[in-house]
């Protein structure tokens, strides 16, 4: 068998399933059966615009948050066998840059030279929305039966959200935290404070469809910003002082000055949103409440390695998520699906 069923972008907008071959693994690289790939909320900007340093139009697959089995091994790997269950981790570093040798490979200075090695699976070379992937044995995790293949396409966005905590200076036990923005990265960063130990975890959004899904996997309050004074609730439940720490995870204007506003003195803000325009915060206020602010892109320093354990086990639960599944034929009506929330939808996942 050398050929497969593939989502190919022909063009903007222009996402066709047809028939291709299927890669070869190369050095160092392994064929993954893909076993669902999950719709992220970058995908739809890249089926519309492409991505800089993509294939070609007509030559490239989308698709980043896979799971999937190992099917064949490239030369010189040991490291994985036949059978192996997986998940996928979207950036490989060049391995050579400062940034990556100290484990920052998300910002690899090397970012789109594929003759430095770098790759990024779905955006500067082929991803998972195909009936198989080869990819470098760096970006792989392996996954026990307790985790399905759809609820590993969830470890990427588990894995940002870790992420981003530790590039914020991490929760401490007891803190109270506040997430803004219900997504799949935000639920995941609510989930994760809870793992840490915080007292309260704040679930804050306009959707009380998502909101509620928080209250499923455990925020201990939930504020609609449409129906509630976010800042007046924040100042009741924190005796006026504001949370310790502040996820923004919904990429908005609104939910920049919302994380700024809440945050206490000293207190730790981390951003993992998605930025499609400018941003004004006061920057002032944060200077004067010698807050500290971090950025965290995707999901660096070996985070999805270190939330697969806290998904087995049930510490985070990722079902909930998942509200839609489409077959591979029917991509597009998934990311139509996921584009305008048809039904609730939260998670879209392809099965190929």
């Amino acid at each position: 068998m050398s050929k497969m069923q593939a989502a190919v972008l022909y063009g903007p907008n222009d996402l066709r399933v047809v028939e291709t071959e299927i890669p070869v693994p190369a050095e160092e690289e392994v064929l993954v059966r893909v076993k669902a790939c999950a719709i992220c909320g970058t995908d739809p900007e890249i089926i519309a615009h492409g991505w800089p340093n993509c294939p070609p139009y007509g030559s490239f697959i989308p698709g980043h948050e896979f799971a999937g089995e190992v099917v064949a091994l490239g030369p010189k790997v040991t490291e994985f066998k036949i059978g192996d269950r997986i998940v996928a981790e979207p950036h490989k570093g060049c391995g050579k840059c400062i940034n990556c040798i100290r484990g920052l490979y998300t910002t690899c200075l090397n970012y789109g030279n594929i003759e430095k090695g770098h790759r990024h699976y779905g955006f500067t070379v082929n991803g998972g929305y195909a009936e198989y992937v080869a990819i470098h044995i760096n970006c792989l995790h392996k996954i026990p039966e307790s985790i399905s293949y759809e609820e590993g396409t969830i470890a990427t966005a588990a894995g940002t959200a870790l992420y981003g905590i530790e590039r914020a200076g991490w929760i401490w036990p007891g803190e109270i935290v506040a997430v803004v923005g219900p997504g799949p990265i935000g639920l995941m960063a609510a989930q994760l404070a809870k793992v840490f130990g915080a007292s309260k975890v704040i679930l804050i959004g306009t959707r009380n469809s998502r909101l509620e899904v928080g209250k499923k996997i455990g925020a201990d309050i939930t504020i609609n910003v449409k129906e509630e004074n976010l800042n007046n609730r924040i100042e009741e439940i924190t005796n006026n002082i504001g949370v310790d720490f502040t996820v923004e995870a919904s990429g908005s204007q609104d939910g920049a000055v919302q994380a700024v506003d809440i945050t206490k003195k000293s207190g730790r803000i981390s951003l993992i949103g998605m930025y499609k325009e400018d941003v004004k915060i006061d920057l002032n206020h944060v200077v004067q409440y010698n807050m500290t602010m971090a950025g965290g892109k995707a999901e660096g320093m070996w985070c999805i390695e270190r939330v697969i354990p806290l998904m087995a086990d049930g510490r985070i639960n990722v079902k909930p998520l998942i509200t839609h599944k489409f077959p591979l034929k029917d991509i597009n009506e998934g990311v139509k699906t996921f584009k305008e929330r048809i039904g609730g939808a939260l998670k879209v996942v392809i099965e190929p």
